[in-house]
């Protein structure tokens, strides 16, 4: 069946997608976590263009402080960033010095990277106010409740871990 471009849709067509079998689309849990993440991330921003680095670099950067060095296909994976766009984030924090990288010792086409000096520096200067910025949210939120919610989204994780295609089949079946 065709998908109707937005301005193809009638008065009535209207009505009878609302009908449709599925949540309401601001009540789905995908479009409730990125609306929070946005939240959040909203207040971290300014802090993070003030030092010139984007989301990703500080996630990448923040990241690589948990460990000595890794893998860049592991750091992806932690990080949670696609290879392509893990390889140009790596390419601009390494022209800024703030990673090193180097050829895996045990296989030479990977490589592995880890923070560099600039870059512990950088995020030295990040911290304060990144934590001033912490304090604010749990001050507005709520101690407990921001570790349940801490807690509730690492179980809510683990529960969705070992979820494949044919779970998800399941799922809707019940629903």
């Amino acid at each position: 069946m065709a998908r109707k471009k937005l301005d193809e849709i009638r008065p009535e067509d209207d009505a009878s997608a609302r009908r449709t079998p599925m949540r309401e689309f601001s009540r789905s849990l995908p479009m409730s976590l990125l609306r929070a993440r946005e939240a959040v991330m909203r207040q971290f921003r300014p802090s993070l263009r003030n030092h010139g680095l984007t989301e990703q670099q500080w996630r990448i950067l923040r990241a690589l402080t948990a460990v000595d060095e890794i893998e860049v296909t592991e750091l992806a994976r932690m990080a949670f960033l696609l290879g392509p766009s893990l390889s140009r984030i790596l390419r601009d924090l390494e022209a800024r010095a703030l990673i090193e990288r180097k050829a895996a010792e045990n296989d030479a086409r990977r490589a592995v990277v880890s923070i560099s000096a600039k870059g512990l520096k950088l995020i030295e200067a990040v911290a304060p106010t990144s934590e001033v910025i912490y304090a604010a949210i749990t001050k507005r939120y709520g101690v407990r409740k921001l570790a349940e919610l801490q807690e509730m989204l690492g179980a809510l994780e683990a529960s969705l871990a070992g979820m494949g295609a044919a779970d998800d089949a399941e799922v809707a079946a019940e629903e």
